[in-house]
């Protein structure tokens, strides 16, 4: 399609046109519009790259120095910039799941952030968590491998438009890497509370009370499976000092809770040895994307409209 070629708009109006001389016709308003204007681009060009140096620098100080008040910002930017693109926009979809994931995050966050904690939050908040992981996880390989299948012509055998396959892999992708990151974060708050508030039991760190042994350590409820059968949905733990847990419990305690203790007796065990955290990733490549994603959808927009409101200050168009 060639957009330099002007439409014949004589005897017709904008009904009449094809969609190909639509885009045609647009083009060329644009063009008139900004026709003479280069000297006014070049400079619109350098502020936004001197403001993209600057605040990038201010960034890199921030997080270096105030490490805690930039990941909480961060955090914010990510929750609520992409909301407010999507009202804005009238995207629904994202609206939808947005509300439904701050929903079910808020009341997690809530019972996490309580003290003294429930036995059962430890519990909650490791699944919940979990199952975000999994989920953004999936969604991302479902995406990877729908913009593959585009780029080997695989569109073709459906007699699919390759524009809509890509559009659905990038789809996939987004919410994939989203919701993976922000429940990363969030997660990282919960733990931090959760290690400062956790304590089911006496100051002292013993127990009084004697324990049945068919009953969880965590939250008190009956153990179904013994430790050495193969459960459905989770198995039964015993650590070295013999007390018995469910699955997800002591993993809420060990991973989510960021203790290296017995949550009944208080001994010290070594816990990273029998479990690890799925949402905790130490290779550098892999914390650079997070950053990277970070910086797209949190501070990019803001920087962005920052530079706006320079150029408009400056009288640039």
């Amino acid at each position: 399609m060639d957009l330099h070629k002007p439409v014949d708009m004589t005897n017709r109006t904008l009904e009449d046109l094809t969609s190909e001389e639509k885009w045609r016709l647009e083009h060329q308003k644009l063009h008139e519009q900004h026709k003479g204007h280069e000297k006014m681009h070049a400079e619109m060009v350098i502020v936004l790259i001197i403001t993209l140096i600057i605040a990038q620098f201010c960034l890199i100080e921030w997080k270096k120095r105030h490490y805690r008040s930039y990941s909480l910002v961060t955090l914010l930017g990510m929750w609520l910039v992409p909301i407010l693109l999507c009202l804005r926009s009238h995207w629904w979809r994202f609206i939808f799941i947005w509300l439904l994931f701050s929903c079910i995050t808020g009341l997690i966050v809530r019972k996490a952030i309580q003290k003294p904690i429930e036995r059962t939050t430890p519990r909650l908040v490791y699944k919940w968590f979990l199952l975000l992981y999994k989920l953004s996880y999936i969604l991302g390989l479902i995406g990877y491998f729908i913009m593959m299948a585009t780029f080997f012509g695989l569109n073709l055998v459906f007699n699919a438009q390759p524009n809509k396959w890509m559009d659905c892999g990038l789809l996939f992708v987004f919410y994939g890497l989203y919701y993976g990151v922000l429940g990363r974060d969030v997660s990282e708050i919960c733990t931090d509370k959760m290690a400062a508030h956790i304590g089911y039991y006496s100051p002292q760190g013993i127990s009084t009370r004697s324990l049945d042994p068919s009953v969880c350590a965590v939250c008190g409820n009956k153990l179904l499976i013994s430790e050495n059968e193969e459960g459905v949905i989770e198995n039964t733990y015993k650590l070295s000092c013999e007390h018995v847990f469910h699955e997800f419990c002591i993993r809420g305690w060990c991973i989510v809770g960021k203790k290296q203790t017995c949550p009944y007796c208080k001994e010290k065990v070594d816990l990273k040895k029998m479990f690890s955290n799925p949402w905790e990733k130490p290779h550098v490549l892999f914390g650079q994307l997070l950053d990277w994603i970070r910086w797209l959808v949190a501070w990019q927009p803001m920087v962005l409209f920052l530079v706006q409101g320079i150029n408009w200050i400056l009288g640039l168009e």
